[in-house]
């Protein structure tokens, strides 16, 4: 059983919280696959800076519960500070609602469908050859690309795609997988006891040295994950008696379609949640966790904000997918709800628009193209995402797009400005107004009167997906990547 896993009000309510919230290649490898066309060079840098840096934030199981985005429980000071840098996306949305499908979907390019990375089970090495990754545009530009934490899935990498990763210690072992949830977390530890403070203090490290040429720098963080064990100061900013439940109805399953409830597993979760009467003290171990992580974000805000390359680098921060936290009886991810696949999305820095939110739909395929975009490097012919940097310069443009979701074979959704469209294998559906009922509570699907609203969704639904065990990713790989191939393809990680 996998709790790897979001909650955000996606109303004009949550929209006017977001305002308020925000106001308070060069050289290319002799072996490179098809590209489009480079961009132009982005704007803002300054004279004599022409190649922008990259430090790429993500964050392992972080829903829309930050303080930018409007949630009225949360204390992100630091998550908000980078949203005031740039622009906050209020209706970003994960390609896949489990770490395997959306990372591999991330860093790839390419959605599960394409892929075959429909599940956590499938090993992604197989469906995904080296020389794919998201950092290597920048690798084969001459850039140094270094890594540290969690960045693939099952902390796995191509070694061929780095100059230098550091992998982070796993804190999440099976005997304590679950603390927090359904039993107390140990919390008497210090900021430094948990893993992602060493993987912080490593970038901090890259950040204070001087480069030969620009870099890509990621950081991969655990927490918010389970366990939810951080130091117990941050409980402490959120005593269990004054935070509110998540808005629920009694009712709420009775009009699901039967692949709907095979799929939300979890279920039983909740009741051992509600058995020991920790619905509160759950929901303070997510925020203290939360809180913790917006710790380590501040660190590396400010270790960038004391480096030579304060003004020329591009940070984009993201939650690689989203979390119940009870919101139809489910805790953790692996639904095609809401809460399981919206999460924070903010770029800032070179050719960005200062103290903006976008409220278009975007899902995070586009981010890679984006980087490419904003770092002036051709996007690789294989990815199939949309660049959001016309957004990024104008948050109010024309956008006519939409976030689409998959979560095992045959399992997709459909998110718009109004409409989440939900269509299982064996053909149930959901349809959900959010003009009217942004928590999903009232099933359209079986209204006749929203017939035609499904058939223009179902228009926007994979029609091509690749079967389980198969991939349809382009064969583009250098020599390089085919030795990294051999090497690292049957390794497996934990």
């Amino acid at each position: 059983m996998n709790l790897a896993r979001g909650l955000a009000p996606a109303s004009a309510i949550a929209s006017l919280l977001v305002a308020a919230g925000l106001a308070a290649c060069s050289r290319a490898a002799q072996t490179e696959p098809p590209t489009r066309p480079a961009a132009e060079s982005p704007a803002g840098l300054g004279a004599g800076l022409t190649s922008p840096n990259v430090l790429f934030i993500l964050i392992d199981d972080l829903n829309a519960w930050v303080s930018c985005l409007g949630h009225p429980q949360a204390k992100t000071p630091n998550i908000d500070r980078l949203a005031a840098r740039g622009v906050l996306f209020t209706r970003a949305y994960c390609v896949g609602p489990a770490c395997n499908p959306s990372r591999s979907a991330l860093l790839s390019g390419v959605r599960p469908t394409t892929s075959g990375v429909y599940t956590n089970a499938d090993d992604w090495k197989k469906h995904i050859h080296a020389g794919l990754g998201l950092t290597v545009p920048w690798k084969r530009a001459g850039y140094s690309v270094f890594g540290a934490g969690k960045i693939g899935h099952g902390h796995r990498h191509y070694g061929s795609e780095w100059s230098d990763f550091v992998a982070a210690e796993q804190d999440d072992e099976a005997d304590t997988k679950f603390d927090g949830l359904v039993e107390p977390a140990p919390i008497d530890g210090k900021d430094e006891d948990v893993p992602d403070w060493q993987v912080v203090d490593d970038c901090i490290t890259k950040l204070g040295k001087k480069h030969a040429s620009p870099f890509f720098l990621a950081c991969g963080l655990r927490k918010p994950h389970l366990p939810w064990s951080v130091p117990r100061k941050y409980y402490q900013r959120f005593p269990a008696a004054d935070l509110k439940l998540p808005a629920r109805r009694g009712n709420d399953l009775s009009d699901l379609p039967v692949g709907a409830i095979a799929m939300a597993e979890h279920l039983e979760e909740h009741r051992k949640v509600l058995k020991q009467g920790r619905w509160l003290a759950a929901i303070q171990g997510y925020l203290a966790a939360c809180a913790y992580t917006d710790m380590n974000v501040g660190r590396l805000l400010d270790a960038l904000d004391a480096s030579a390359y304060a003004r020329n680098t591009i940070v984009v921060l993201l939650g690689d997918h989203g979390f119940h936290l009870g919101e139809k009886s489910h805790w953790g991810n692996e639904t095609l709800w809401e809460e399981a696949t919206h999460v924070p999305l903010i770029f800032a820095g070179p050719g960005v628009v200062v103290g903006k939110t976008c409220n278009a739909v975007v899902d995070l395929l586009s981010v890679f193209p984006t980087l490419c975009e904003l770092s002036a490097l051709p996007i690789p012919a294989h990815v199939e995402g949309k660049s959001l940097r016309p957004l990024l310069t104008d948050p109010s443009a024309a956008w006519q797009g939409h976030a689409l979701m998959t979560l095992g074979f045959g399992n997709h959704a459909v998110r718009t400005a109004r409409w989440r469209y939900i269509r299982y294998a064996d053909g149930g559906e959901e349809l959900y107004d959010h003009d009217h009922d942004p928590n999903e509570w009232r099933n359209l699907a079986a209204h006749a009167e929203f017939a035609e609203t499904k058939a223009e969704l179902r228009q926007l639904l994979p029609k091509d997906a690749v079967p389980v065990g198969k991939s349809r990713v382009d064969d583009d790989e250098d020599d390089e990547d085919k030795k990294d191939d051999k090497k690292d393809g049957k390794k497996k990680g934990k």
